[in-house]
């Protein structure tokens, strides 16, 4: 089991304002502060992020915010009154990123728009998230994940072949999103070190998911064909599909590569078919699907789990079981190399949760604390700013804190 520890990571002294909502735009926040950056989440003061209504609790305490809210303080400030938006400002001046996922003009209407933040800091990186970016008939859509995997074509691809198209059961754009976003304010992190300027950075939560689906809209364009849903198996190869154990789980196989493809149709006793002249291609061998899966499947059928992996794993043939999150927590490859730590949180003791995404030889990432109580830090974030004690009592009586 990984244990996090504090960790100078590569972002170390990276100031950024966490002003978005839900998963896109945190997650991104959360992977800066991951690696070193000092994460200010900002709130409302009376409606926070809709994060922390996510999600199964323990105790009264949402754990799903215990992971998404890590290594961020908190602070809350209503960005829509004057007073608040001037603070934010003064804040943004001793930023590096800001991001905010409002729909597009909202931070312009408050004032805050990057022709506005830029003016004291020219070398403010602003990552706005939005459903479907910030100009373009669609922008002022209201938009969450569910509607951009169902736009993206990843739905229409899901599913069994004769079943209806099929959503994900999780937050599969957001997530992609805010991977994709640390990745883009990285590169504008490493523009402004070469240039000393910011930027605006316009991500939208329909185009990362849309490189995920893959080929898909080349093939539209270039040959007019839609691919249609194949349940778990795949047209690029075969055999490639889930198969039930004697003992009744579930194991995947894929054969990308053709010598995989060999190694297992000869460990199923069919070496008869690799020199099929079908065979020497993953997109042939998809065409006998039924052929290959009634080979692969009968054979593994008549078998437990344990024995097939075992099997799989001496012949050099590519499989893997398919996991409940449980498993994850006892799989000796996942605490070989630290994909899950251990952190203390302060309301309910030591938890696992995932890592951080990769590991760094020099400048290790690590999870200082778990997701803090809305609002923990907000006097300690303006306090900073000067702001003295009887002001801050101002600001809160009057629904601003």
């Amino acid at each position: 089991m990984s244990t996090s520890h504090a960790s100078a990571g590569p972002l170390e002294g990276l100031r950024v304002l966490d002003a978005a909502t839900i998963l896109a735009g945190p997650l991104v926040a959360q992977i800066l502060g991951d690696f070193g950056a000092d994460v200010i989440k900002i709130e409302h003061p009376h409606r926070p992020d809709g994060m922390r209504g996510h999600g199964l609790e323990k105790d009264g305490h949402p754990l799903w915010w215990k992971m998404v809210g890590r290594n961020k303080k908190t602070a809350s400030l209503y960005l829509g009154d004057p007073e608040g938006a001037e603070l934010f400002r003064k804040l943004a001046s001793t930023a590096d990123v800001v991001i905010e996922n409002f729909r597009p003009g909202t931070f312009e209407k408050w004032g805050l728009g990057y022709d506005v933040l830029s003016k004291d800091n020219p070398g403010l990186i602003m990552l706005r998230v939005t459903g479907f970016g910030q100009t373009g008939p669609y922008a002022d859509r209201p938009a969450f994940g569910t509607l951009v995997e169902s736009m993206s074509g990843f739905a229409h691809l899901t599913g069994e072949a004769d079943g209806p198209p099929t959503l994900p059961a999780f937050g599969l754009a957001d997530t992609i999103a805010g991977i994709a976003g640390s990745s883009a304010v990285s590169m504008a992190l490493y523009h402004r070190e070469r240039t000393g300027l910011g930027q605006v950075i316009d991500l939208d939560l329909l185009s990362p998911i849309m490189t995920a689906v893959g080929p898909g809209l080349i093939y539209a364009d270039q040959l007019g064909i839609d691919q249609k849903r194949s349940g778990n198996r795949s047209s690029n190869n075969a055999p490639r599909n889930l198969y039930r154990t004697a003992d009744d789980h579930w194991l995947a196989i894929s054969t990308s590569a053709n010598s995989i493809a060999e190694r297992v149709m000869r460990l199923v006793g069919h070496p008869e078919v690799i020199d099929e002249p079908w065979f020497a291609t993953g997109g042939e061998r998809a065409k006998h699907a039924d052929l290959l899966d009634a080979y692969v499947g009968g054979w593994i059928g008549e078998r437990t789990r344990d024995d097939v992996m075992a099997a799989f794993t001496a012949a050099g043939a590519a499989i893997a079981p398919v996991y409940k999150p449980s498993d994850l927590l006892e799989d000796p490859q996942v605490e070989a190399i630290g994909m899950t730590a251990t952190v203390e949180d302060e309301d309910l003791g030591p938890m696992r949760m995932q890592n951080v995404l990769w590991r760094m030889g020099r400048t290790p990432g690590a999870i200082r604390h778990t997701g803090r109580a809305h609002g923990a830090d907000t006097d300690e974030v303006f306090a900073e700013l000067g702001v003295d004690a009887d002001t801050l009592g101002s600001l809160r009586g009057r629904g601003i804190l």
